[in-house]
């Protein structure tokens, strides 16, 4: 497992990493700044029993980041905080990243079978690993100052509210940082008489329900899906090109995708997928009415870590 730590006035995307049984002891001497963080990775089981006054950031306004199907992603996401704060020109708020490569492999794995039910016994003993495995890393965080806990993957987010339990500091939530956002927007809906819409364009749909659709609806908000017909002529096909490296065609098919939702008069679409979030070059006007969920998560828990009940 990695755990990294990051103030964010730093120049470099990751200043301090700590990777289990990579590093030799006299290369953590090069910087005394690891000694604390390498103590916590590598005696992970008495650290979390430790006093808070051991807490591995300042006041009570750092971020915990529970990495996710891969170290790309996630690094993403910590940059997605980077650039925000020097957008805004605000005040930096460390956070702790904890990254485990054995478990991205099995996100991975529960990933590219998720598109039907976890149902077969095997995968239900894999899922309780999974959660497990997360559980620790939730509690490890927890224990080491942070004023909130995010968690940048959808698959992940399958078990939120299991993970969350028994966490005595906020552990935010993708869907409803969107739902959210999308409320304070104000947004008027695109047909008179009808409720405000919103589209969801997904690599894996078991996971809309819990991840986005009860969140939005929640919020008054009509959720607009694919047909089934139109997913696997689309965004299934899709996805298929971008592994083969094919990114003209991926790109095709999920405009193909995203102009069908925007024919149903949804005023922005999520796009549930980190496949998806790629397709887009960031120039195109599509991306007007496109909400990538990872963003509103990382605003959330910037607003969250500069909040007066963090103490700053």
């Amino acid at each position: 497992m990695s755990l990294c730590f990051q103030p964010f006035h730093y120049a470099s995307k990751i200043k301090c990493c700590v990777r289990k049984h990579t590093r030799s002891q006299s290369q953590g001497r090069k910087n005394p700044s690891l000694v604390k963080v390498a103590s916590a990775e590598t005696t992970s089981t008495s650290f979390l029993h430790k006093q808070s006054s051991d807490a591995l950031v300042g006041p009570g306004n750092g971020i915990g980041i529970i990495g996710g199907v891969s170290i790309d992603s996630t690094l993403s996401f910590a940059k997605r905080l980077k650039d925000l704060l020097l957008e805004e020109e605000g005040s930096s708020p460390p956070f702790i990243l904890c990254s485990d490569p054995s478990l991205s492999k099995e996100l991975s794995s529960l990933d590219r079978r998720s598109s039907s039910p976890f149902s077969s016994a095997k995968t239900e003993a894999d899922c309780s690993t999974v959660v497990e495995n997360l559980r620790r890393k939730r509690a490890f965080l927890d224990r080491t100052g942070v004023c909130c806990v995010v968690m940048p993957c959808h698959i992940s987010h399958s078990w939120h509210d299991e993970i969350k339990e028994g966490c005595s500091v906020p552990f935010l939530h993708v869907g409803e940082c969107v739902a959210n956002e999308l409320k304070q927007a104000q947004l008027k809906p695109l047909e008179s008489g009808s409720p405000l819409r919103i589209g969801v364009l997904a690599t894996n749909p078991s996971l809309l329900p819990t991840i986005y659709q009860e969140k939005l609806e929640s919020k008054g908000f009509e959720v607009v899906l694919l047909d089934k017909a139109t997913e696997e002529h689309t965004v299934i096909p899709a996805v298929e090109a971008l592994n083969r490296k094919d990114f003209e065609g991926a790109q095709n098919l999920f405009k193909i995708a995203l102009q069908v939702l925007l024919m149903k008069a949804v005023n922005r679409v999520i796009l549930a997928s980190d496949h998806l979030e790629q397709l887009l070059p960031p120039e195109d006007p599509l991306w007007t009415k496109c909400i990538d969920p990872m963003d509103a998560l990382a605003r959330s828990s910037l607003k969250y870590a500069r909040s007066p009940e963090t103490g700053k």
